[in-house]
């Protein structure tokens, strides 16, 4: 059984350059096979993302630009992670709800996801979701 404590920070690498600083995600910098690659933008102030849990899909979240907040629920104990560094992203494991909140102006997420869109991966109800982890 997954808890928040699975999901953890990786920083990739970055490199330092005059021009500007380069980073890279390749399929050994972050522990899952790399399958889909999204991104949200635009976000309106208050407003909230994610409000679900993946049965098997893992996830990379990564603020390329801005910042916002990563509130990881396991059913038993909650964690919130602030991500405003884009060499510096969240590994969410399976069965564990996510929520995004706290979108600065500008705030770019990239995700990261370790298969392709599938609904029935998903659990949309928090209370499905805190009986799925009895």
């Amino acid at each position: 059984m997954t808890t928040i404590h699975d999901s953890n920070l990786i920083e990739i690498t970055k490199v330092n350059d005059v021009r500007g600083n380069l980073s890279v995600i390749e399929n050994d910098a972050i522990p899952f096979e790399m399958k889909r690659i999204y991104y949200l933008y635009d976000i309106p102030s208050g407003a909230k993302r994610g409000g679900h849990s993946h049965i098997d899909q893992h996830e990379f979240l990564i603020a390329l630009s801005g910042s916002f907040d990563v509130v990881l629920k396991d059913g038993k104990e909650q964690k919130t992670v602030t991500l405003n560094r884009p060499n510096v992203g969240l590994h969410i494991v399976n069965g564990i709800w996510r929520e995004l909140k706290n979108f600065s102006s500008g705030a770019v997420c990239l995700v990261v996801a370790s298969d392709v869109f599938k609904e029935e991966d998903y659990i949309r109800n928090f209370k499905k979701f805190k009986s799925s982890k009895n």
